[in-house]
């Protein structure tokens, strides 16, 4: 895949409106932090609310990008950021069509959110994003099935650059509460696994202008 999007920076993460929320979300960052496991908290544009200091680490070799940080909107991240391949392993398959297809039905619901407009302006500047989009995208699922769109509960790998861990695996944990339901946010949290797997070929790799190999070339 190419990165061609990206020429505007997104607008500034959301800020809760009420003072009671702004409290809950600083109790919930230390909560975050609490937990040993990379955490965020996204809302439905997978704008980036709350971080903990493991999910910075895991991201600590990310370099710059202007639209594209994992803390700052991680969809975008996944679809456009060059060294996402270096951090999430099987980059394609296990990655970046899952949250297509994840990104496809927030579309639906949330068709008017210019947020999420603009990502899709940006997938449509990108041709083999678009090409993913809009061909790879219903290929894949018929093949895999719908419930591999699932985030909650999925396995997926990490290549985290702690050598402790190494080439590792993930299980994606879903949770949303009361309040950050009223948000409209969720929390993700990657577990990590104990099991060690053999290194990803793509370690390191920068994303390359190439077809997706998980899906088939337009005609």
């Amino acid at each position: 895949m190419t990165y061609q999007a990206g020429g505007q920076r997104p607008a500034p993460r959301p800020v809760p409106e009420t003072p009671e929320a702004q409290a809950y979300l600083a109790d919930y960052a230390a909560l975050l932090e609490a937990v040993p496991f990379p955490s965020l908290v996204v809302d439905h544009r997978w704008d980036v609310l709350l971080t903990n200091s493991a999910f910075r680490t895991l991201f600590r070799e990310v370099g710059p990008h202007p639209t594209a940080q994992p803390a700052d909107n991680f969809l975008r991240f996944v679809l456009f950021h060059p060294d996402a391949a270096a951090v999430l392993g099987d980059h394609e398959s296990s990655w970046c069509l899952p949250m297509l297809a994840h990104f496809a039905k927030s579309v639906e619901r949330h068709g008017h959110d210019h947020g999420l407009q603009a990502i899709r302006r940006d997938i449509a500047q990108d041709p083999i994003m678009e090409v993913a989009y809009r061909h790879g995208l219903p290929h894949w699922l018929r093949a895999v099935g719908e419930q591999a769109a699932e985030h909650d509960g999925a396995v997926r790998p990490l290549l985290h650059p702690d050598p402790r861990w190494g080439a590792t695996d993930c299980r994606i944990v879903a949770e949303t509460t009361r309040t950050l339901q009223g948000m409209d946010c969720t929390r993700l949290t990657l577990v990590l696994r104990e099991a060690r797997r053999a290194p990803a070929r793509n370690r390191g790799v920068r994303r390359a202008a190439s077809h997706l190999r998980v899906v088939p070339a337009a005609d």
